[in-house]
């Protein structure tokens, strides 16, 4: 998969509520299968195992054979690169909102001084 492609993969996985949650388990509780993620989830474990199979294949997450169980853990060096781009992203959006801003600001005022000189035209 290419790294736009992968990019892209990586938006869709993590934009899906359900495997947010299934991130911040696996975060906070470390290491574990997918019957156990669904005991503390509302979903079943088949829902899970999909779930991680989105996770797995953009990398947030891998899992590792430990005799008859799968183990999932989080790949960090995977996160930590999506973290960076999300912050990225996020940097990006705030310019182009700030600048939107400015116009709006812009815009209003000069609708304002154009008020101002009509009324004063008015009343001469």
């Amino acid at each position: 998969m290419s790294g736009r492609a992968l990019d892209q993969h990586l938006w869709a996985a993590v934009a899906e509520p359900s495997r947010l949650r299934v991130l911040d388990l696996l975060l906070a509780r470390g290491p574990a299968t997918p019957t156990m993620l669904a005991q503390e989830l509302p979903m079943t474990r088949q829902a899970v195992t999909k779930h991680l199979a989105v996770l797995d294949k953009v990398g947030l997450v891998e899992g590792r054979r430990q005799g008859r169980e799968v183990r999932y853990v989080i790949e960090p060096e995977r996160m930590a690169v999506a973290a960076r781009t999300m912050t990225e992203v996020a940097a990006q959006w705030d310019m182009r909102l700030n600048a939107i801003k400015r116009i709006a600001e812009s815009l209003h005022a000069d609708r304002r001084r154009q008020q101002k000189t009509l009324k004063l035209e008015d009343a001469r």
